[in-house]
């Protein structure tokens, strides 16, 4: 299943909202575990995302072996 970005932002919206209005802290515990959860993988996408972008060079791809060393 993908989530777009604003389904992320809802889903950590909803969950910081549950954890506002449990009474007991205990109960809040799962909620900060799927909180932290998602946070890690959108991270993680993030970093992903950021380091497909970087390396991507219009289409061309650049092969430094064949380089010449005297240059």
């Amino acid at each position: 299943m993908d989530f777009t970005s604003q389904d992320i932002a809802l889903i950590d919206q909803a969950l910081r909202i549950a954890i506002r209005t449990q009474q007991d802290e205990s109960k809040a515990d799962p909620y900060y575990e799927v909180l932290s959860k998602l946070q890690a993988r959108a991270d993680m996408a993030l970093i992903a995302y950021t380091t497909d972008t970087m390396h991507d060079r219009g289409g061309f791809r650049f092969d430094y072996d064949d380089f010449p060393d005297h240059i």
